[in-house]
């Protein structure tokens, strides 16, 4: 498990050290979530635990970022390449725009294949404190926090996608 755990790093530090990205900060060892809640597009509650059991990428974005919009089509690129049964890329919008005004940056930017949520209040952003968007996590099918990027990652490079292979390959 170590051995997998530090593979992961490896591989998430090259991905995350492109020079469209923020620093990645890498945990050390996995780190327990908060249940996050958050809502469908039609206002239903969701919670991160309904997530458990897939490896997660948590995009925390929003329709006015400009930067979110550059990255959002690698995230789509990333949930393309990857059963959404084992692997889940959510793009939490974390702001009060109406669902029609997410859905519609999403067909703007040619995105279709995520898994859409909203945070009008912004808690999730705060209960996990990030400091601004776009912002990632990724979380491990326990459900912990295994890494998370600030700012923008080429989500679909072979680095990603293989840093999301050894997170499927590691056990408890």
């Amino acid at each position: 498990m170590i051995r997998s755990l530090a593979r992961l790093l490896v591989l998430a530090s090259v991905l995350l050290a492109s020079p469209a990205a923020s620093a990645p900060i890498l945990l050390k060892e996995p780190k327990p979530l908060p249940d996050l809640a958050f809502e469908t597009l039609d206002g239903k509650p969701a919670k991160l635990s309904d997530l458990e059991g897939k490896v997660v990428v948590l995009n925390f974005w929003a329709t006015w970022c400009a930067p979110c919009r550059e990255e959002m089509p690698s995230l789509d690129r990333l949930q393309a390449a990857f059963d959404p049964g084992t692997v889940v890329v959510v793009a939490l919008a974390v702001e009060r725009s109406a669902p029609e005004r997410i859905k519609a940056f999403l067909d703007e930017a040619g995105v279709g294949r995520l898994a859409v949520y909203r945070d009008p209040t912004a808690a999730t952003s705060r209960a996990v404190g990030l400091p601004g968007l776009p912002a990632t996590l990724l979380i491990d099918r326990e459900g912990r926090e295994v890494g998370r990027v600030l700012g923008i990652a080429e989500w679909d490079g072979p680095i990603a996608v293989g840093a999301i292979r050894t997170l499927l390959e590691r056990r408890g």
